[in-house]
């Protein structure tokens, strides 16, 4: 079957039989094609190839037959026409600001974003004449009101890393087609198989495939969904010149963990559900950062636009100034023995972090607290362990 006559298919279906090549050996699974370049039976087909007339590979930099396969495989998830794969999420992030904005343009950026995120829109980005404005993700009024006759992209992540705080999708797509502003979402804490930004009018779709889509925290890579002229015209001559592409052996890993990603994610997602009520009611927790509770501001919005609320579960242990409760948080953090103390997430192993001094340790504090990250705020990204292991795990920590 072609890639395209998969559209109709479950997402099961679709993340392990969608866009898989085979080659004239006719392999069951994926083949992983290393190599550097491909060879061309003319000097003819060759001119063809490199001057875009012929579609075929050329340069693993920016063409490869296994990358192709995980590209296609996520675009029929996302429902995009098109996605072109790149070496990491940030790669994403940034290869479609160089294919979008130039000098003078304006961005409006989501303020609870990644902590690599803001400083490329609030750090990088500004030293190339390209301003960016944060605005609270959550307020529609915000986003309109800082709009700008210069702005040309709008980008935000939701749910956000790690407050759990999501933004209407509806609302976001149809300002950016208001303004005619490119709307761009980072899809990674949900993936198409739990939400599809598109659906909503989005314009863009951005992943770090490194956390869920990989799911065992092996490889990095990231990708970049949407229509085709964008993708095509504006992202791929980027990673052809500057070169942020993926790997073909990340690549096949990758088009391994999305034959899984279904099954991981409902799976995580309900242990996640499940430790978010039990932590809510423990007398160390101050607070719950999950919108699958109904206590969480957004309940009614995660329950429309999301299949499911997701793996990750954000908490504040009580305390008294930020140096307590920096104390409390790492003390709680040291006393686990089962999860394991890493920035990273979307793993099969439950992951256990301070944002305020990793993930988003490199802000200034007006950032951070713009971003609502206190010092009490203690972040876990629910795994496929037990979740009777992972609940005694928290409740020996939490009892120090």
């Amino acid at each position: 079957m072609d890639h395209d006559d998969f559209a109709g298919y479950g997402v099961e279906t679709q993340a392990i039989r969608a866009g898989t090549e085979r080659s004239q050996f006719l392999e069951h699974s994926e083949a992983l094609f290393l190599t550097s370049s491909f060879v061309f039976r003319s000097a003819a087909e060759a001119a063809a190839r490199f001057s875009g007339a012929d579609e075929g590979y050329v340069y693993s930099r920016f063409s490869n037959p296994t990358v192709r396969m995980f590209e296609r495989r996520l675009a029929v998830l996302e429902r995009a026409e098109d996605c072109v794969a790149t070496s990491s999420g940030m790669a994403a992030i940034l290869a479609t600001c160089l294919a979008h904005l130039k000098a003078g343009d304006h961005v409006l950026c989501a303020a609870n974003v990644f902590g690599a995120s803001i400083q490329l829109f609030g750090t990088l980005l500004p030293r190339f004449g390209i301003e960016s404005t944060f605005v609270a993700a959550t307020d529609p009024d915000a986003w309109r009101g800082a709009m700008r006759p210069t702005t040309r992209l709008m980008f935000c992540e939701t749910p956000s890393n790690p407050l759990m705080e999501l933004v209407d999708l509806d609302l976001f797509a149809a300002l950016g087609r208001e303004r005619g502003v490119l709307t761009v979402v980072d899809n990674c804490f949900c993936t198409p198989a739990l939400q599809r930004p598109l659906d909503h009018g989005v314009d863009v779709v951005v992943h770090s495939a490194t956390k869920y889509i990989d799911g065992q925290g092996r490889v990095l890579g990231g990708a970049i969904a949407g229509r085709k002229a964008f993708v095509r015209d504006g992202v791929v001559p980027v990673l052809r010149t500057a070169g942020p592409g993926l790997s073909p052996f990340n690549a096949w890993v990758l088009l391994k963990g999305l034959e899984t990603l279904a099954v991981r994610m409902r799976a995580q997602g309900e242990s996640a559900q499940r430790l978010a009520a039990w932590l809510q009611a423990h007398p160390a927790v101050e607070r719950v950062h999950y919108a699958g509770l109904p206590s969480h501001p957004q309940y009614e919005l995660a329950r429309r636009q999301q299949r499911l609320p997701g793996a990750l579960v954000a908490f504040e242990v009580r305390g008294g100034s930020a140096e307590e409760q920096r104390e409390r948080a790492w003390r709680v953090i040291d006393g686990v023995s089962l999860m394991s103390i890493t920035g990273n997430l979307g793993d099969t192993r439950t992951t256990i972090t301070h944002p305020a001094t990793t993930t988003h340790g490199r802000l200034t504090p007006e950032a951070r607290a713009r971003a609502g990250i206190r010092e009490s705020l203690i972040r876990v990204a629910v795994g496929l362990e037990s979740f009777d292991d992972l609940q005694g795990d928290l409740a020996r920590a939490l009892a120090s």
